[in-house]
């Protein structure tokens, strides 16, 4: 008898820590949704910031931009001595961001030059063929506005279509976009310098081109090239850089490097 009162009490016993076992489990597995739903927010709400920033640095580039080469002669009123100054003062800018903190920084050549300052910023590969007819025809408009307001708004090139023109845009980094791009040198090997990994150009398409450039502060930026989409201006914004060109990497190691 004293024999069944013990297993009777063992059983309750272990029934009692099976029951707080699960409870413990089930509260431990609902703190840990609470806390991952509640990094998962502030994830959420971070990346909306960055988003947001980089949606109002375009905004305000295209704004200033635009004002500086298009719509200030559209204005009745006579352009003042301050308003051109500070149109000129942007557009250099532009170009020659950078130059300053190094004596070997490079800017732009000049198809890539207008390219910066378009608002659209379209490529200026495509722009070259149409600044030319504009040169040709002595207008008396600013490039951009006789472009897309003016005199030649209906040119349209055979050798360049208006619809390309429009189409091959160039993605210009803001400074959030930037910081995916940069890579650093460590204990020699390329990574990435956000998440470690190593640079390795033939993980894409067996044609795919990787380029490069270093800023005036030495940083290096590295990605896929994108005819009429991505090029070497889209890591700077069209700024200055100290080197630029096509390279060639396998598991963080430097193979070919091509100005």
């Amino acid at each position: 008898m004293a024999l069944s009162v013990d297993r009777y009490r063992s059983g309750l016993i272990e029934t009692d820590r099976s029951e707080r076992s699960k409870r413990f489990e089930s509260t431990a597995a609902v703190k840990l949704q609470k806390v991952y739903r509640s990094y998962r927010t502030r994830r959420r709400l971070a990346d909306s910031a960055v988003v947001a920033e980089e949606l109002w640095w375009q905004a305000l580039d295209y704004a200033r931009l635009n004002h500086s080469t298009v719509s200030f002669f559209s204005f009745d009123k006579p352009e003042t001595a301050a308003s051109r100054w500070s149109r000129i003062s942007l557009n250099a800018s532009k170009v020659g961001k950078g130059l300053g903190k190094d004596a070997k920084a490079q800017k732009l050549a000049f198809q890539h030059w207008i390219e910066a300052i378009d608002p659209r910023h379209r490529y200026g590969h495509n722009l070259n063929f149409y600044h030319e007819e504009w040169c040709k025809a002595d207008a008396l408009q600013p490039f951009f506005y006789w472009l897309d307001i003016g005199d030649g708004k209906e040119i349209d090139l055979k050798v360049c279509p208006r619809i390309k023109l429009c189409q091959e845009c160039i993605q210009y980094l803001g400074p959030q976009e930037r910081e995916q791009y940069e890579y650093i040198i460590a204990e020699g090997t390329v990574v990435h310098k956000q998440n470690g990994n190593l640079l390795d150009t033939n993980q894409g398409l067996e044609a795919s081109k990787w380029i490069f450039v270093m800023s005036t502060c030495r940083k290096l930026y590295a990605g896929e090239k994108k005819k009429g989409a991505f090029h070497h201006s889209s890591f700077l914004a069209g700024g200055t850089t100290l080197a630029a060109g096509r390279l060639t990497a396998e598991n963080g190691k430097l193979r070919v490097r091509m100005p």
